[in-house]
């Protein structure tokens, strides 16, 4: 089982995946796509306007001829990047200097045929300081507020990860402000249900409970002041979140005050995407293609 996530970049390392990079004039993203080519985790193909990729590896010092670089404006570099993922010509795709929406327009057309008809949504996973273990946590990127049906499918595409960690029947929990079922938060009514498809073996493959607040799903000391007995109560492998808001204020939380370690992917497509923060370090998205390497398997 992994337990931190530089790991990752040795489980990826040899892989040589094909990396389809969109709007690749970004030195961060160029910092963290160097590294990934230097321990053999990806082959790059660099998609966006050449002359200024070129000119931004020179100032970074690296070598040129180490990557396929393909000339696309600003307007055509999502479709070309994305189009090389759609044709098997690259296993992955990355975001560069391109708002995620414009990226995932492209993704998401019907022409590109890479649709599943799962949802998408963005699966981080943090290393926290003075925590026992690494923690997925879904959505902070991509579903504003999921439903009942769209948080199923969040729990897939994080067991997904969770299988790539070595995470065995994980624990699942729905976290909303309270512990307790009120019709008044509707989160927590799809926490009871969706628990309950579990009960069931309408989802299989990890063991749900919820509604959590958060505090309880992370401390088994604060579970049991709470009376509340569960096997995911201070447990908790994945946490599933109820909205984008609480889920992207969680992720800067631990990002920027708690100074945890993050690798973040979009699942939910037929390729899995390395798409991160403007704000994200280059170690983050290195750890962040690693991971994606990994899944592309």
């Amino acid at each position: 089982m992994v337990k931190k996530l530089s790991e990752l970049l040795e489980m990826a390392k040899g892989k040589r995946k094909i990396l389809s990079v969109a709007m690749a004039n970004d030195p961060v993203v160029l910092k963290a796509v160097e590294e990934a080519r230097k321990l053999e985790i990806v082959q790059p193909i660099l998609v966006g306007p050449k002359d200024e990729i070129i000119s931004d590896l020179r100032d970074l010092g690296y070598d040129v001829g180490n990557y396929e670089i393909l000339d696309a404006d600003a307007d055509n570099a999502a479709v070309e990047a994305v189009k090389l993922v759609r044709d098997g010509k690259a296993d992955f795709l990355m975001k560069g200097l391109i708002r995620t929406g414009d990226l995932m327009r492209v993704v998401l057309d019907k022409e590109m045929n890479l649709r599943t008809g799962r949802t998408l949504s963005m699966v981080s996973v943090f290393e926290i300081p003075g925590f026992d273990r690494l923690l997925i946590m879904t959505d902070a990127g991509m579903v504003i507020l999921p439903t009942l049906e769209q948080k199923v499918d969040l729990i897939y595409n994080a067991l997904q990860v969770a299988k790539v960690l070595g995470l065995e029947n994980p624990k699942v929990a729905l976290v909303s402000a309270v512990e307790t079922v009120s019709e008044k938060i509707p989160s927590t009514v799809d926490a009871a249900i969706i628990s309950k498809m579990n009960d069931r073996k309408q989802i299989r493959g990890c063991i749900v409970d919820g509604p959590f607040a958060l505090d309880n799903v992370v401390s088994e000391e604060a579970a049991k002041h709470k009376g509340i007995e569960s096997p995911v109560a201070g447990k908790a492998d994945i946490l599933i979140m109820p909205s984008l808001d609480a889920g992207n204020i969680l992720y800067k939380a631990l990002g920027f005050i708690m100074k945890a370690k993050s690798a973040n992917t979009i699942l939910g497509a037929k390729k899995p995407i390395v798409l991160t923060s403007r704000a994200d370090t280059d170690e983050t998205k290195l750890l962040s293609i690693a991971l994606t390497a990994l899944l592309s398997e």
